[in-house]
Formats: C-alpha cells, sequence, structure tokens
C-alpha cells in the first residue's frame, strides 16, 4: 500500500452533507485515499444553512460534496451547472468544485441502474416505489430508462408524488396497502437508523411477501426493517449498502480522477461496512 502523504496545505478535502450523517462515506472514501496514498481527506456534516454551506464548499476550494435527503433538490439553484441525469431528474447528490465553479452530478441513477442490470430483473417487471424526493426520482428514471413501463410511485405527498408519476407515465397511489409487485422499492427514509420511522417497515407484510425482489436504498443500518423482513421471506434483495458503494465510488473518481482496482473497493466497502 503506497504512503498516503501526511496532512498539509496541499491537502484536497472533500466532505458530504445530510440530515443525518452517517459513516459509510466518510470510512469508504478515507480508505481508498489510504490505499491508493493520494493526498484526500473526507468529513462528514450536517447544515441548517444550506446556501452558506455550499458557499464553504466554493469560498474554501473543497474538491467534492455528496449531498444526501434532505438537500438534493434544494441544492440544484446554488450551483453554476448540472449535469447529464442530475439535470434530468432534478436531483443532485455530488458537487464538484473546479476552481469555483460549482457542477452537479447525480451518482445515484447509475448506481441503482448497474444494481437492477446486476440483479437481472427484466424490463416487464412491474414494480411499486415508496417516495417522491430525490432518491426516489433517480430509481423512477433507472426504471423508466430500463423500459419499465408497468409501475405505482407510492408516495403521502400527493403533489410531488403525482408529479414523479405523471413524468414518468406510471400510477400513483397514496398508500401501498392492499398493493402487490414483483419488485418492491423503497425510496424514502423509512428504516433508517437515528429517523422517527427506524424501525418501521416501508411496506406492508404482504407485500413483501407478495415481491419476488426486494430493494431498499436506505444504507444504514445495512439490515433494515424491510432487508430483515425480505431476508425471513426468502426473497431476493438489493440492498442500500450496495447502492451506496456504487454511487461513492463514482463520487471517488469524479473528485480525484483515479480509477481504484476492485480489490481496493472490495477492502474499502468491507471497512465502511465494518463500523
Amino acid at each position: 500500500m503506497p504512503d498516503k502523504p501526511a496532512i498539509g496545505p496541499s491537502t484536497k478535502l472533500c466532505m458530504s452533507l445530510a440530515g443525518r450523517p452517517g459513516k459509510f462515506g466518510s470510512r469508504f472514501h478515507n480508505r481508498l485515499y489510504e490505499l491508493t496514498g493520494l493526498d484526500y481527506i473526507y468529513k462528514a456534516f450536517t447544515t441548517k444553512d444550506l446556501p452558506a454551506a455550499i458557499g464553504g464548499v466554493r469560498a474554501l476550494g473543497i474538491r467534492g460534496c455528496a449531498i444526501s435527503m434532505p438537500f438534493k433538490e434544494a441544492v440544484i439553484p446554488l450551483l453554476d451547472h448540472i449535469e447529464g441525469s442530475a439535470a434530468a431528474i432534478d436531483s443532485v447528490n455530488t458537487i464538484l468544485n473546479d476552481d469555483g465553479w460549482l457542477t452537479g452530478y447525480n451518482t445515484d441513477y447509475s448506481a441503482v441502474l448497474d444494481l437492477l442490470d446486476q440483479a437481472e430483473i427484466a424490463p416487464s417487471t412491474p414494480f411499486l416505489l415508496a417516495g417522491s424526493g430525490g432518491m426516489a426520482k433517480a430509481v423512477a428514471a433507472a426504471l423508466r430508462n430500463r423500459g419499465h413501463r408497468s409501475g405505482a410511485i407510492i408516495a403521502r405527498n400527493r403533489t410531488t408524488g403525482r408529479a414523479l408519476a405523471d413524468l414518468y407515465g406510471f400510477d400513483w397511489a397514496e398508500t401501498s396497502e392492499g398493493l402487490t409487485a414483483p419488485l418492491i422499492i423503497n425510496a424514502t427514509p423509512v428504516g433508517m437508523a437515528g429517523g422517527v420511522e427506524a424501525e418501521t417497515l416501508a411496506f406492508p407484510p404482504e407485500a413483501i411477501e407478495a415481491a419476488e425482489t426486494v430493494f431498499d436504498v436506505v444504507a444504514l443500518p445495512v439490515e433494515t426493517p424491510l432487508m430483515r423482513a425480505a431476508a425471513a421471506a426468502g426473497r431476493k434483495r438489493i440492498s442500500g449498502a450496495d447502492v451506496a458503494v456504487l454511487q461513492a465510488l463514482e463520487q471517488f473518481v469524479l473528485y480525484t480522477g483515479v480509477y481504484p482496482s476492485e480489490e481496493q473497493v472490495k477492502e474499502a466497502a468491507a471497512y465502511a461496512r465494518s463500523a
């Protein structure tokens, strides 16, 4: 393993902003910096003043900033340019700072797309997608672009739920009660550690029993109530930890220009999950 330089004036800082900061991103990125010998450091933050925080990213030359709930949409007016999928779905989870010019990306989208492909889920598979925020937008876009045409957005917020469903030609329902599908996906904070719904199932037990594949984008904890219920029912699972690794790897490459080896990524992911 190459020697990582000691922290000094030339060290580049990357960070994250989240309503409830977790450990995964910091541990993953910092471990990859160690394994690749890069003079970078990564730190998680939260804020109650998003414009000031983004101003700090710009003014202090912070190289990259990951964006998590609830800031993925609110951050957009504060940036100079929005790339590709981030512009298409109106949701940013990554900021790249080039000498004060801030560009927004969405690496959630590509991570979800890759995981659905790896799971060999046919585009003809009907789905239920819980959520209508930034992460749900990334999932809905990935589903639509894979060719999924039969599905429903489940969202208590009538305005955002209907808007997301209408955008991609899906159905909308306020609740998943009484609904089933072969693929169910949670893109809400339900089940997230530290939240008021940390021990709540994102879907009713009957929906889990009827599903073939259960996908939870919540990464902390890895074993959410939904993932535990899916395991107990013997269903195929895609976890938020899988999303976290793929999207964080794409961020790492954007920030550093370095492509770590497969073994380095596996080691960093294992290290990040061990906390």
